[in-house]
């Protein structure tokens, strides 16, 4: 019998649910997660490749995003990860994501709680969330899920519940999504 703590690499540890946030059908022939910390660099280069991949293989592919702060290289990643879910609350998860992975230079709370006004978030409730840090266990719960999956750095992808191994490069994750498909 396994532990429930087994954190044998290879294996994506928590499936994905109701709770996570995605894009894509359901039913999609391929699910595709991403671990990644709004504030790292690589996951920063990264994600304009998702958004290819998700244009490129639309209806085959749906995308699954899990926080995985790196506090002690990232300072200002578990705000970002946190001030994402509080946009979620009010319906705006991808659009904060969006921008977090576009300004990663400017992940600061009053250049954040700007983008909350102009992406339409009710600010005062945004700030005091933020503030509050009510999204603070959600995202250590995706960090804590990360662990169990062998998850050690950003961005780490599971393609149909297996990692990614290979590059991040756009032939690289075509590749594998279709051969997952």
């Amino acid at each position: 019998m396994r532990s429930s703590l087994d954190i044998r690499p290879g294996r994506l540890r928590v499936p994905v649910g109701a709770r996570d946030h995605t894009l894509g059908p359901a039913d999609a022939p391929v699910t595709l997660v991403e671990y990644a910390d709004f504030q790292c660099p690589y996951a920063g280069l990264a994600y304009p490749v998702i958004q290819q991949v998700l244009r490129l293989r639309r209806g085959v592919v749906r995308f699954v995003y899990r926080h995985f702060p790196l506090v002690n290289l990232y300072p200002s990643g578990e705000f970002a990860a946190e001030a994402a879910e509080v946009a979620g609350a009010q319906g705006r998860f991808w659009s904060m994501h969006d921008w977090l992975f576009t300004h990663q230079d400017q992940v600061r709370p009053v250049w954040v709680t700007a983008a909350a006004h102009r992406l339409g978030l009710d600010t005062a409730a945004f700030t005091r969330a933020v503030a509050a840090r009510t999204y603070l266990e959600r995202v250590r719960d995706d960090f804590l899920g990360g662990l169990r999956s062998g998850v050690n750095g950003t961005p780490t992808f599971f393609i149909n519940d297996v990692r990614h191994e290979g590059g991040h490069s756009l032939d690289e994750l075509l590749e594998a999504v279709d051969a997952a498909a």
